[in-house]
């Protein structure tokens, strides 16, 4: 009984974060894009506009649902169900951190455990194309049907040199399952290099990485590689027939995309939940340090505010990262503080923070991390041309993941 009552717990916080990840991230995007173009971004709704995405969603949920005639009914309401049912299962293979024990319980930090988690995720993210080519044809127009082909192309061509990448780390490995692969990538060469797989032997997968989030780009549709939603040419593609909440079930579907593999970058090339430093240079310490820095910060630009209303909302924004900092000093260095009181409730609570927030924080930095790559590119490269998306996929990256490949399995054997 313990044990469902413990997945739906887990069910309900993974769901609830995710989607509130997946409504801030367009806000992140806005704002990093705005920044980097020497612009201010939304600030209209709420304070710094953090309220955006609700104003967002009210605007899409009350827009009116329009239907164009002549397209295939139930396609075209199927597609947009499809990106988004394809684009959250996979999340649930995904662990946030190591195996831990709560109160006597001993549970997983994901949602499940198969022992081909890889090849799982792999599966999903091949069928969203599906909604996307769905999408196309459906709508009875010629744009969106290009849209639809263009995908379909790009979407299959790129899965091929992806699978190669992640395959080469796999072999270095030696497991399918995704906690393993985060428990074998734990120490340290030389008692301060981490042996993340982009650094392991015999053969660092750094080249592994790179084609990884090149193939990346191009599955999530993202700049350069967003050929598929090309409104200078295709009136934004695939999509350009939908509106109201249909509409914002393909952005989501793209956002959770995102997320899903950067998760999967973290956990194959750059440690999981592993921090970049051992405990000995006070690794544990480093997320406290962090949020608190975060709150001085906060302080000192509330104090010198450039707008108005920030010298209200910055000092909030402060306490709220000091009082973080607080929980995660208190769960580095808890465990020793409190064993000495004798109070074994206390002791077991403060060991489980400690358990569940640092491999947490290095996880979710090293996602975050990865995202940012995807709106800094987005901010800053042109559009490819198709044929050149075409040509890059099959004269560069097939035959530079299969050398690769060969590479790292030749030295697996050998050594």
């Amino acid at each position: 009984m313990s044990y469902f009552v413990l997945a739906l717990i887990k069910t309900g916080i993974v769901v609830g974060i995710f989607m509130h990840v997946l409504a801030y991230l367009q806000w992140i995007e806005r704002k990093v894009i705005a920044h980097v173009q020497l612009r201010v971004g939304p600030r209209r709704v709420g304070p710094h506009g953090l309220l955006q995405p609700l104003a967002d969603v009210i605007k899409l949920v009350t827009k009116e649902d329009l239907i164009p005639s002549h397209v295939n009914k139930v396609f075209y309401y199927m597609a947009p169900f499809v990106a988004v049912l394809f684009a959250l299962i996979s999340i649930s293979v995904i662990p946030f951190g190591p195996q831990i024990t709560v109160w006597g319980i001993t549970t997983n930090m994901s949602l499940a455990d198969p022992s081909i988690g890889i090849l799982f995720i792999l599966g999903i993210s091949g069928m969203g194309v599906y909604g996307v080519a769905l999408a196309g044809w459906a709508s009875n127009n010629k744009y969106s049907l290009m849209g639809g082909l263009r995908s379909s192309a790009q979407m299959i061509s790129y899965e091929l040199p992806m699978a190669l990448a992640i395959a080469a780390p796999l072999l270095i490995l030696n497991t399918l399952n995704l906690r393993e692969i985060g428990d074998m990538q734990a120490g340290y060469y030389w008692g301060f290099i981490p042996k993340w797989t982009i650094f392991q032997m015999p053969f660092p997968q750094v080249i592994s990485f790179i084609l990884f989030m090149i193939a990346a780009f191009a599955e999530t549709n993202r700049i350069p590689f967003d050929l598929p939603e090309a409104e200078n040419e295709l009136v934004a593609g695939f999509h350009t027939e939908y509106s109201s909440m249909k509409f914002a079930s393909f952005f989501m579907a793209e956002y959770a995309n995102m997320v899903t593999v950067s998760a999967v970058a973290t956990l194959l090339f750059l440690g999981a939940w592993h921090p970049i430093l051992p405990t000995t240079f006070g690794s544990a310490y480093i997320p406290a340090i962090i949020h608190i820095l975060a709150g001085v910060v906060c302080f000192y630009h509330a104090s010198q505010p450039a707008r108005p209303f920030d010298r209200y909302t910055l000092p909030v924004f402060g306490v709220i990262f000091m009082g973080l900092g607080s929980v995660f000093a208190l769960a580095a260095a808890g465990p020793d503080l409190v064993s000495g009181i004798g109070n074994a409730a206390l002791t077991d609570a403060v060991s489980a923070l400690s358990q569940i927030l640092t491999p947490l924080f290095w996880f979710c930095g090293k996602v975050l991390a990865i995202l940012f790559v995807f709106i800094w590119v987005r901010a800053t490269l042109p559009r490819f041309r198709y044929d050149q998306l075409m040509s890059f996929a099959w004269t560069f990256m097939f035959p530079a993941a299969l050398i690769n490949l060969f590479i790292t399995g030749l030295l697996v054997a050998l050594f």
